[in-house]
């Protein structure tokens, strides 16, 4: 989890309104989503609870968790999901399920970049942060 900690933003987005669609999120909303370019911050607190912050002009949502304990989410455009973190080879793997449904998102570190690969059915999105000093 080393690697992951630090302040990260998004330098560019290939496909999330689709991959938004596919999710289920409304237009407005999406519409907001792709005109925002958060920040993403990793952390641990004493406790050993990781904070995982994402920080946009619109809106700020923080989830706190231990690998492998599912956890209840709200996800930044509401859904109430059940939420699992795993560490599977070095990526950082979220299941996020909800009313029958289910995505994944995969954090991984390539080149120095934080890379998201999002995926729902079919249908899959990729983010690229870097890390700020």
């Amino acid at each position: 989890m080393e690697k992951f900690m630090g302040k990260w933003k998004l330098t560019a987005s290939d496909n999330f309104d689709e991959y938004m669609k596919a999710v289920g999120i409304g237009f407005a909303s999406r519409q907001i989503a792709n005109m925002a370019k958060p920040s993403l911050i990793f952390s641990v607190d004493d406790q050993g609870l990781t904070s995982m912050k994402s920080i946009t002009t619109f809106k700020t949502v923080e989830i706190k968790f231990r690998l492998d304990e599912e956890f209840d989410e709200i996800t930044a455009d509401d859904r109430q999901a059940k939420t699992v973190m795993k560490l599977v080879d070095a990526k950082l793997v979220q299941t996020q399920s909800w009313e029958g449904k289910s995505t994944t998102i995969v954090r991984e570190i390539q080149d120095g970049k934080l890379i998201l690969t999002c995926t729902m059915d079919d249908v899959v999105a990729v983010r690229t942060y870097e890390k700020e000093e």
